[in-house]
């Protein structure tokens, strides 16, 4: 098939590129020329692992990248894969993705063929049918060929071209058979690689899945910090706890890792905008407020325990880790960055270190002390605050040595415990 996708940012790049690897002509269509110029270049405008080789792999062989619209009504199916940010009150921005929707339409405005446009962008249920749908409608002189599905994503940062090519589950938010057979069409090289679970249901389901799925992910990582709190006042190890809980098969052993809270572009968002539409409605979801609630007091908690050894004014303090997560350069609403704002406010002098994310972190906070390894970080620093689980962190062990006053504070249990270091994990 020839599959146009808009929007050419973290989604619509991993999904182009999968979608060219599985045998489809792709065409990335985006307003950005130099995302478009990196794109064609077979570069990766993010850093995501797998995502580059599948770019060097397919550009000019079944993927290219474009600012122009035109491919649109030449393809058999055209995918929405614009950002949705936040606004102030957690609701979600609609102005980029519902301009997106209607210059689609524009360009299908005189398809004589069924068309059907598929929103990958994650968008809240009533948003669908009260502004994307319209805005392609708009867009299209209401062309009754144009049909608007909702296809979300289940893809995490650091992993997403293994999610995409392996997925639990894939969702098809449709209102005819018609759209959903394109679907299959669309999916069906993927299916014949891997099992997985298809869901047929509406648009509006569809989306509320994934904010449902986000939400309960969030909530159980919550849970289990504050769990992992109240053990670490006890003076037991959440994660020996945790391991034990992980054995019901009614809770699994997935997300039981206790440690400085989630970050990131979808667990806030998602859960943010949950919260502010469910308020619209006049219901209070409570227990989605506590989720977030939880999450932002983890690095609070990650300085007490620091202050309980070190006083912060004049210190030297070291930040290890500054992406949300390992394997991704993506600091939006990094656990690094309250972290930061804390250590500065109380008068503590920072170095950091992460093997990816010092560029995008300057940007921010451009005073800090930028190092080119861990162990460069840590020298002669008077305490030390583990915010994100690299891998290399692991092997860190002579390098605390090399502190003024080996203080070590874990927010991922990645550091092994030993004589010589004041070693706090957060949970344990």
């Amino acid at each position: 098939m020839h599959i146009s996708v808009i929007g050419s940012g973290y989604v619509g790049t991993t999904v182009a590129a999968c979608f060219a690897e599985l045998g489809h002509e792709v065409t990335a269509i985006d307003i950005d020329e130099d995302v478009v110029n990196t794109l064609n270049e077979g570069k990766a405008p993010i850093d995501e692992p797998g995502l580059e080789d599948l770019l060097e792999k397919r550009v000019g062989d079944r993927l290219e990248a474009t600012t122009s619209y035109d491919a649109v009504p030449e393809s058999d199916v055209t995918f929405l894969a614009i950002g949705t940010p936040s606004n102030e009150d957690g609701s979600i921005d609609l102005t980029a993705l519902e301009a997106a929707a209607e210059a689609t339409g524009e360009a299908l405005a005189e398809k004589s063929e069924r068309h059907l446009v598929v929103i990958k962008s994650t968008v809240t249920p009533m948003s669908i049918e009260n502004v994307l749908e319209p805005a392609v409608k708009r867009g299209a002189n209401d062309n009754e060929n144009i049909e608007v599905g909702m296809n979300p994503e289940f893809l995490r940062e650091g992993s997403a071209v293994s999610d995409f090519m392996h997925p639990d589950k894939v969702v098809y938010g449709t209102r005819s058979e018609w759209a959903t057979e394109r679907l299959h069409e669309v999916f069906e090289p993927l299916l014949e690689q891997h099992e997985a679970d298809i869901v047929e249901t509406d648009p509006a389901t569809a989306s509320m899945t994934k904010y449902a799925n986000n939400a309960f992910l969030a909530s159980k990582i919550s849970l289990v910090n504050d769990l992992g709190n109240i053990c670490k006042e006890f003076g037991l190890d959440a994660y020996e706890v945790m391991e034990a809980v992980g054995l019901d098969d009614r809770i699994s052993e997935q997300f039981l890792r206790s440690g400085v809270g989630w970050g990131g572009s979808c667990f806030p968002k998602d859960v943010n905008a949950i919260i502010a539409a469910a308020r619209e409605t006049g219901y209070d979801p409570a227990l989605l407020e506590a989720t977030v609630e939880i999450n932002d007091r983890q690095p609070d908690r990650m300085l007490d325990l620091l202050t309980n050894h070190v006083d912060l004014e004049d210190a030297h303090i070291t930040v290890l880790g500054l992406s949300f997560k390992p394997n991704t350069d993506d600091i939006r609403n990094s656990r690094a960055i309250p972290v930061i704002e804390a250590l500065q406010s109380q008068g503590a002098t920072v170095s950091a270190y992460d093997p990816v994310a010092t560029d995008e972190m300057a940007t921010k906070f451009p005073d800090v002390n930028y190092t080119e390894t861990a162990a460069d970080a840590l020298r002669g620093a008077d305490g030390a605050l583990v915010v994100t689980d690299w891998d290399e962190f692991s092997d860190l062990d002579a390098e605390f040595d090399e502190m003024a006053t080996p203080v070590v504070v874990d927010g991922r249990r990645c550091i092994t415990r030993r004589e010589g270091i004041v070693y706090e994990g957060l949970t344990w």
